[in-house]
């Protein structure tokens, strides 16, 4: 039972590993739509396309008698809340791995999706449809958040059910190894937004953001890039931040109740009456820290979560990135970062999603951060000397990352000019 900070302190502990048994974990989501009526996919083709998917050895995963989701081996596909699906990666060694295994399962639901007669959209924000206009499923958390999270955030709902992100899990070997890798990666926010902005189109129209998918997760019930985060944050002090944060639902005998009254501190005190004051166990714990929706959050890994979803293109260059940085030149990336001045770097996160590479931080404009950045990468995938069977390194991932910064235009940009020109739909759908 979790009934003290220490306890959460030593679940976060739990996650260390040793540098050698890192894996990478990477997650990225898709919008559906049906080809016949341009709007997003229903639960009912939800349904045929999970069924379809199972001919590729995949298995249901079940709430009750609905199908939410499906897995094969350490792979899942889940079901967000306007009918975007998500595949959460295997933990893997390298990003030669990370991105074969986008590939294959592109692969798979494209066989699917061709079959069924919908496209796949591989955008950060719906470009099309209205917040009315998306159908939901029978998901039971769902159904409390949507009732919930806007009381928040203006945006939460646009968030739930319009946007689609990247993410990248990471590992860390000590609790001072986790102290720099979370302040770092919560001080780029704004490089990593602006680096993949990929979310411009709105309604069908230019919205004036490079990322409006960044725009509406800024104005989202319990998510942002909190101050705290910027500082040297320990196990413990992340152990004080999530206990006093609001609770947005229990899991109680296969049931969702909603615990907007409560904070997690009043749960590990045995405070709340609808679950007979039991205490929390590791599950109710996870179940917690996985509705935090900051930037970036602690589990018993890192995630990373500040990019927009983007196409094939660009999928495996968000991990390349990060990993560069990350598992081979921590120290070099810490000691930039650290002389950065906190209010500065929140003032570039507010700004970023509108400015893209022209926001400022610390008198430069996110360009040359980002050119930095790419650079330090680049030297440490090149240290870590992973080969392919061609006999060629992760950098490789880089080269989609390199032609956005020598060009200094995003997927965004690129899609604004394109969409523009004729605002032809069809150049919002992955070819």
């Amino acid at each position: 039972m979790i009934e003290s900070k220490d306890k959460i302190v030593e679940y976060f502990k739990t996650g260390i590993k040793e540098k050698k048994d890192f894996k990478i974990g990477v997650e990225h989501e898709k919008f559906l739509f049906d080809n016949q009526s341009n709007k997003r996919i229903d639960y009912l083709k939800i349904k045929e396309m999970f069924l379809a998917l199972q001919e590729f050895g995949w298995k249901p995963i079940l709430e009750k008698e609905n199908i939410i989701g499906l897995n094969k081996g350490g792979k899942n596909i889940t079901l967000e809340p306007g009918n975007q699906i998500e595949l959460s990666g295997d933990k893997l060694s390298h990003i030669h791995e990370a991105c074969a295994e986008s590939h294959d399962y592109l692969f798979e639901l494209k066989q699917v999706t061709k079959k069924l007669d919908i496209s796949i959209v591989s955008a950060g924000f719906d470009p099309i449809s209205k917040l009315e206009e998306i159908p939901n499923n029978p998901k039971q958390r769902y159904k409390l958040m949507t009732r919930d999270m806007p009381l928040g955030g203006e945006l939460s709902l646009d968030m739930m059910y319009r946007t689609c992100g990247t993410q990248l899990n990471i590992d860390y070997n000590s609790e001072k190894d986790f102290i720099k890798k979370f302040k770092i990666i919560n001080s780029i926010v704004p490089i990593s937004i602006a680096l993949f902005a990929n979310s411009s189109i709105v309604e069908k129209k230019n919205s004036n953001y490079l990322s409006y998918r960044s725009k509406v997760w800024q104005n989202t019930s319990r998510a942002g890039l909190p101050k705290l985060f910027l500082e040297n944050l320990d196990f413990e002090k992340y152990a004080e931040y999530i206990i006093n944060f609001p609770i947005l639902f229990i899991q109680h005998n296969e049931e969702y109740l909603s615990g907007k009254k409560y904070k997690f501190k009043d749960f590990m005190e045995g405070k709340i009456n609808e679950i007979n004051n039991r205490l929390p166990t590791d599950n109710d714990l996870s179940l917690h820290l996985s509705t935090i929706f900051t930037e970036n959050r602690l589990k018993k890994y890192i995630e990373l979560r500040s990019m927009d979803t983007c196409a094939w293109d660009c999928l495996c260059s968000g991990p390349a990135f990060y990993i560069g940085i990350l598992y081979e030149n921590l120290d070099e990336v810490y000691e930039l970062v650290s002389k950065w001045d906190k209010d500065k770097i929140i003032n570039a996160y507010l700004d970023a999603p509108q400015k893209g590479f022209n926001a400022q931080l610390m008198g430069k404009n996110l360009l040359y951060w980002s050119s930095i950045l790419l650079d330090i990468s680049r030297k440490g995938l090149e240290n870590r000397d992973i080969l392919n069977k061609s006999g060629k390194n992760e950098t490789l991932f880089l080269n989609h990352l390199q032609k956005v910064i020598d060009n200094k235009t995003t997927n965004a940009g690129h899609m604004v000019s394109k969409f523009s020109k004729n605002e032809d739909l069809s150049e919002l759908y992955d070819k």
